[in-house]
């Protein structure tokens, strides 16, 4: 992937990503007329992918954050 593709994905939301995703996914379920453009599917499905995870742990950490001390045990 190129870094200016790596930069788009950095500024998703996790909405965005999540369906850019799901795009990605279906296009590869149904076959690209290409190995190589198999791989440039599979490539930003895997960045992608990261977004949305980034986002999830993000998230994570703030309800953490916000949990009282003593429902944690």
């Amino acid at each position: 992937m190129t870094d200016d593709a790596a930069a788009d994905v950095a500024t998703l939301s996790f909405e965005q990503a999540r369906d850019e995703l799901v795009r990605v996914v279906a296009e590869l379920e149904q076959g690209a007329p290409t190995l190589e453009h198999s791989l440039t599917l599979w490539t930003r499905g895997e960045a992608l992918a990261a977004r949305c995870e980034e986002w999830l742990v993000g998230a994570k950490r703030l309800l953490d954050a916000t949990r009282p001390a003593d429902a944690e045990g």
